[in-house]
């Protein structure tokens, strides 16, 4: 039919599930900020919806939605928009609603009341997750608006939707996309709606802010990958929430959770997992001692605290209704990074450490790490672009949560809270988000890859003594809201580059238009090798012991304050990669003024392979504008 570009199935994707914003440098009160501007961004969080009463998105104090606004609220039964929350459209396109989810933007699920507070929720004092976690929780824009597009729904979110959500946002006038929904293996970009829709995003000046995915620790499972994406990695912060155990002989043992149930300080029977197998159920004693669901004998463990020896989701001792459990860590090498809730008192402990549970929050020493969940690179779709690009607060996020779920979503679960603890590359998605708003609310005319660049060169660099995957891991380090605003320098891209890019990977002119939705003609568009395309990033895949050289070509823009400046290379790399800038300085005459110039990198990655990592740092002795160099073998 005339106007279709593209027929694909419309696969199924998933979720990738207060002080955090103090810890990348945006404090609550002394943070410089040009609320007026501020309030004219609009937010389009595409996501489970939202819980509109939350005090998070109060709208007193609130004007009437920007003129440029566009956009609707949805007519639906029991909700309303406001002033805060100016746009509201649900999607179901290809199946039937779910019987247990509502058809209306209302949130059930709580994870789009949750990545839209942290992005852009009000200043709320005096919240916490039933004491957990207490004080002023706030979004990283608290002054912007939000449009909220509910495409995933109890039974997943389905590519249909979420391409026609961004249809709408974009169309609505958001100004910047946040996606924190993924598939569970990378697609090729002209087989991916995020990349697709996230395209169209970037040429209309909207960047799309995505989430990692929650597939590590292992290689190559890094998801949202386009070089059009800002993709998002998770990290802890320095907050830390741990469970103390007390036993009979006095001894307390600590261990990672998040519980808000009191035992009042009753003491409970401890009972093995291994002891207690559900003989009816035919199930076997390796089982019963992993606590697996339908595993424990009811009779045994009714009552008792259930000691297990391997991480579960403690349904299984909660449903054969056990008071609590003990979960150990048999690795000793691997400390639990992330706290979880659970429908039971519940404690993660080292296995080496091995009643009545109380948390407690703590600081934690060797913040900010990647915790295991969080996906790797390399870029399995083109390994020429290094992602993900940034890391944010992903780890024990404290942030609004829809009421009409409890604090886990699991069976057994009573809890209804306000305000949720919650960990994933969802969480870190929102924040990344958020200082993207930042930015733009100081810089309006700034093209998606300028903020982008913005972000990562301005990035606080992350240790790979902490992080084994080195940049694979956490990409350019961690968002610092303190430098982002005035990055100095920027590496900017539009839609051109990016179809140049497209035809140097050889994509036929049918699968550049599944993602342009134009006729290109590579042979008058030219083409740029993947390596070459202005990313604020430099990766090159590696042999074991053997040299290999290659080289980049770049530009930056000057945006700093001044229009007169010079830049100096200063490189940062160990002996295994050899590092030539050309040329060495660059001047600049005037602001929005241009300048090119080439990297030539030789890396030589040793015999056990790995990755080596460096920078190159421009420097006018007040910016700092820092691009990781990565070499592999992955």
């Amino acid at each position: 039919m005339e106007g279709v570009v593209s027929v694909f199935p419309s696969r199924k994707k998933k979720l990738h599930t207060t002080r955090s914003w103090s810890y990348v440098g945006l404090p609550e009160t002394k943070a410089e900020r040009r609320t007026k501007v501020e309030s004219d961004i609009v937010i389009g969080v595409i996501d489970t919806g939202i819980w509109p009463e939350s005090e998070s998105f109060n709208d007193t104090g609130f004007g009437p939605p920007p003129s440029k606004w566009k956009g609707t609220c949805t007519s639906a039964a029991n909700f309303t928009c406001n002033n805060k929350i100016i746009g509201a459209r649900h999607y179901r396109k290809v199946r039937s609603y779910p019987e247990d989810d509502v058809q209306s933007p209302r949130d059930i699920d709580g994870h789009g009341t949750h990545t839209a507070s942290t992005a852009a929720g009000n200043l709320v004092t005096h919240a916490s997750m039933d004491g957990l976690g207490s004080g002023s929780a706030r979004g990283g824009v608290p002054s912007a608006r939000i449009a909220v597009y509910k495409v995933c729904w109890t039974d997943g979110c389905y590519d249909a939707d979420i391409l026609a959500a961004f249809d709408d946002a974009i169309a609505d006038g958001v100004d910047i996309i946040s996606l924190s929904v993924g598939s569970e293996t990378p697609d090729a970009f002209f087989d991916d709606t995020t990349a697709i829709g996230a395209y169209h995003a970037m040429k209309n000046g909207v960047l799309t802010s995505a989430s990692a995915g929650n597939e590590g620790p292992s290689a190559g499972t890094v998801n949202n990958a386009a070089p059009w994406i800002l993709t998002v990695a998770a990290s802890t912060t320095d907050r830390k929430y741990v469970t103390q155990v007390r036993f009979g002989n006095g001894e307390t043992f600590e261990g990672t959770s998040i519980n808000t149930i009191d035992l009042n300080n009753t003491m409970y029977p401890l009972v093995y997992g291994g002891n207690a197998p559900n003989t009816t159920g035919n199930t076997s004693v390796y089982r019963a001692r992993l606590c697996r669901q339908g595993s424990l004998n009811p009779s045994l463990v009714q009552g008792s605290i259930v000691l297990c020896d391997a991480y579960n989701d403690g349904i299984g001792p909660s449903s054969a209704g056990a008071i609590g459990s003990i979960m150990l860590n048999d690795d000793p090498s691997s400390e639990p990074e992330v706290s979880f809730s659970y429908p039971l008192p519940t404690s993660y402990l080292q296995g080496s450490d091995a009643s009545e549970y109380a948390t407690i929050e703590v600081k934690r020493r060797t913040a900010p790490l990647i915790p295991y969940f969080s996906s790797r690179g390399p870029n399995v779709i083109n390994s020429n672009i290094l992602k993900p690009d940034i890391a944010a607060p992903g780890v024990d996020i404290l942030a609004a949560w829809s009421p009409a779920t409890t604090a886990t979503s699991e069976e057994g679960d009573e809890r209804v809270v306000k305000y949720n603890i919650r960990s994933g590359t969802s969480m870190a998605c929102p924040h990344a988000t958020g200082a993207a708003a930042y930015i733009k609310s100081f810089h309006p005319t700034w093209s998606p890859a300028a903020i982008r660049s913005a972000l990562m060169t301005t990035a606080s660099p992350m240790k790979p003594a902490n992080n084994r995957d080195a940049e694979f891991a956490y990409g350019s380090g961690l968002i610092n809201l303190t430098r982002c605003n005035d990055p100095g320098l920027v590496y900017d891209a539009g839609e051109q580059d990016y179809i140049k890019f497209m035809c140097g990977q050889d994509y036929t002119a049918a699968q550049i238009k599944l993602i342009t939705s134009q006729d290109v003609d590579c042979s008058n568009v030219g083409e740029t090798f993947a390596w070459d395309l202005n990313y604020p990033s430099f990766i090159l895949p590696g042999e074991v012991g053997k040299n290999v050289t290659r080289v980049f070509q770049r530009s930056v823009t000057n945006v700093g304050t001044a229009g007169v400046a010079s830049y100096r290379a200063v490189l940062r790399a160990p002996g295994e990669l050899v590092v030539r800038v050309e040329p060495e300085v660059l001047r600049f005459s005037s602001v929005e003024e241009t300048k090119r110039f080439n990297v030539t990198v030789t890396a030589r990655v040793g015999s056990s392979g790995g990755v080596v990592s460096g920078a190159l740092v421009w420097s006018d002795g007040s910016h700092q504008v820092r691009s990781p160099i990565v070499a592999h073998t992955l």
